[in-house]
């Protein structure tokens, strides 16, 4: 019988191995493209069941070349690299990673937020050049005095509002999505969470409504003095704005892990403003999310396989029998 065919188009970080092994044992034939070129990915995928995504996009193109595919397994919580509305339209399974790296995330943005509010890069920078306590121009804040504002609240912001909410006097977020009360954050308007926030951490999808929502007028609305933070998507934000916002407007500073363009050209302002803390779109990285991203995805197509359903679902077909199941695919061997 043959076996159904997954692939594996892009790894980045990712060691493919464990994910690769675990499709085999499970029936699969398994293959490793290890490109984001479509052109790679539709001669290795032809025959393919399912995809499992990094970084690559999958369009209506692409998916045209690949009329076998019924799920598509991101190895994040984002799905940005997949035509969500198209996949719906073809009745396609879409499953992302929710839980992979939540604490890991969330963790790297308050380290973020707490290197802006305690000035830290200032001082290293000035140690580095010599100066010493008595050339310190910029006081830090007390933490206890600051206000965390959260834009969205997902997994990600909640684990982040309960690690935080000791340190910072006050956590507040907007997310029109968000219910109930949950305990130590208030739930926000828009403006409030803007004209408020001491540090404001970014954690929203990019979505057609949302790329580019970080402009020069909502940046220019911040509190004099205020910093920001970005572990979500570099298209939320508006890089010249936000380097006009820390220039000549009410930013004192902003980290960033993501950026628009992935990586940035060497010569990008963004690589060498003095006041922007970078990070390598690597908020997610430790060894455990390394292992998580690996394997989950794999999981995710072999649950959808022998029971019709994975195990982390973002949208998909509302009644579909288990592919293992039906007489056209037949089950894994």
């Amino acid at each position: 019988m043959t076996r159904p065919v997954a692939v594996i188009t892009d790894t980045a970080e990712v060691d493919p191995e464990p994910g690769l092994r675990l499709l085999s044992e499970a029936g699969f034939e398994a293959r490793l493209v290890g490109s984001r070129d479509p052109e790679a990915i539709a001669a290795a995928a032809h025959d393919a069941v399912a995809l499992i995504v990094g970084y690559a996009r999958i369009d209506a193109a692409l998916l045209d070349r690949l009329p076998a595919v019924r799920m598509l397994a991101t190895m994040s919580a984002g799905i940005d690299m997949i035509d969500v509305p198209e996949a719906e339209r073809r009745g396609l399974w879409v499953a992302n990673l929710p839980d992979a790296a939540t604490e890991d995330v969330a963790v790297h943005a308050l380290a973020q937020a707490l290197a802006l509010v305690r000035r830290l890069p200032q001082a290293d920078a000035l140690v580095r050049g010599g100066g010493w306590s008595d050339d310190v121009t910029e006081v830090p804040r007390r933490t206890s005095e600051v206000t965390l504002g959260l834009l969205g609240f997902g997994r990600i912001a909640r684990t982040l509002a309960r690690v935080a909410a000791p340190l910072f006097g006050r956590v507040i977020a907007h997310d029109p999505h968000a219910t109930g009360r949950p305990e130590g954050v208030e739930l926000v308007d828009l403006d409030t969470l803007i004209a408020d926030a001491d540090v404001l951490s970014l954690h929203i999808p990019s979505t057609p409504r949302t790329k580019g929502m970080i402009d020069g007028p909502l940046l220019a609305r911040m509190r004099p003095g205020s910093v920001f933070v970005n572990v979500a998507r570099g298209d939320l934000v508006d890089p010249g704005a936000l380097l006009t916002a820390i220039d000549d407007g009410p930013l004192a500073g902003a980290a960033l892990d993501v950026f628009p363009t992935e990586p940035p050209a060497a010569d990008d302002p963004l690589r060498t403003h003095p006041r922007l803390l970078l990070s390598p779109h690597s908020a997610f990285l430790t060894d455990a999310s390394l292992h998580a991203y690996a394997t989950d995805p794999a999981r995710n197509v072999i649950a959808w396989w022998t029971t019709g359903r994975p195990n982390t679902p973002v949208t998909g077909p509302a009644t579909t029998p288990a592919p293992g199941t039906t007489p056209r695919q037949g089950a894994p061997a």
